[in-house]
């Protein structure tokens, strides 16, 4: 490989209520492909934390989440770095349940996302029409500042996220760069804080055809002074392990990064690319 320390940040295992495969067979692919480190980051979507239709037990599944990646990092000590993650959803939305959350162990990373926005369905759910794509991304950039805001995660995941939806309408087209102000605005935010942005490549493998976000916004994020960046592939199973991070590792070279990103203990370890 081309790349020293592969690092895949963003993964998802079955204690996920939309992961498919292990902890462990998350870490097999990873050690097989020769990745420096992965990052078992399974969902906690704080604003159904206490309660939500599906019935999911969020605490059971971050406790065998946790419990599942200590007996990984265990078993591939000598071959690959495991690192102990989640993905918090909408920590705006219900701060005493990422708060709780929190709580459970000693972290090496927490990914702050927003998968939807008060009283809607993730974005994966909604209908589209070109004036309602354009109100919920205004919408989108505003309660992004509110999550940015609570100050409690690592890095900030797959930055343009509905339009990995948005974009599988062929009806619809959406110059992002209309909504340029609320996206400064957010990686402002990021850098004068020392958060990192992340390089989310599952968009890769999906209709949107590139990093969540893409070239422009990672480059203008340096531009405003951003210095950490993580890369993730977002798998949602052992087959998705690794993919596209060579890919995500080209964009940051194209875009004056010469570093990325793992965290350890919740404290950013600059690697560099090459």
């Amino acid at each position: 490989m081309k790349y020293k320390f592969i690092s895949d940040n963003h993964t998802h295992s079955k204690n996920s209520f939309d992961g498919n495969d292990s902890v462990m067979m998350m870490c097999e692919r990873a050690a097989s492909l020769g990745l420096y480190s992965i990052t078992v980051t399974d969902h906690c979507e704080c604003n159904e934390y206490y309660g939500n239709k599906d019935n999911i037990d969020y605490k059971k599944a971050i406790e065998g989440s946790i419990k599942d990646t200590a007996k990984a990092r265990a078993m591939y000590m000598n071959k690959l770095k495991v690192y102990t993650g989640i993905e918090l959803g909408q920590p705006y939305q219900n701060m005493e349940a990422a708060k709780e959350v929190l709580s459970f162990t000693e972290y090496d990373f927490v990914i702050g996302s927003l998968h939807n926005l008060r009283n809607e369905l993730d974005f994966y759910f909604l209908e589209y029409t070109p004036k309602k794509a354009l109100e919920l991304l205004d919408r989108y950039f505003e309660e992004l500042t509110e999550l940015v805001g609570t100050g409690c995660f690592d890095t900030l995941a797959h930055l343009t996220y509905p339009m990995r939806y948005i974009s599988a309408n062929p009806e619809i087209t959406v110059n992002i760069s209309y909504f340029q102000k609320g996206i400064d605005k957010v990686l402002k935010m990021l850098a004068e804080s020392d958060r990192a942005l992340e390089v989310n490549t599952s968009g890769l493998r999906q209709v949107i055809g590139k990093t969540m976000p893409d070239e422009d916004i990672i480059r203008r994020f340096r531009e405003l002074g951003g210095k950490y960046v993580t890369i993730g592939s977002d798998a949602h199973r052992w087959g998705d392990v690794g993919a596209g991070i060579e890919d995500g590792m080209r964009v940051l070279l194209k875009c004056g990064f010469t570093h990325f990103t793992v965290y350890e203990k919740r404290k950013p370890k600059l690697l560099p690319i090459l």
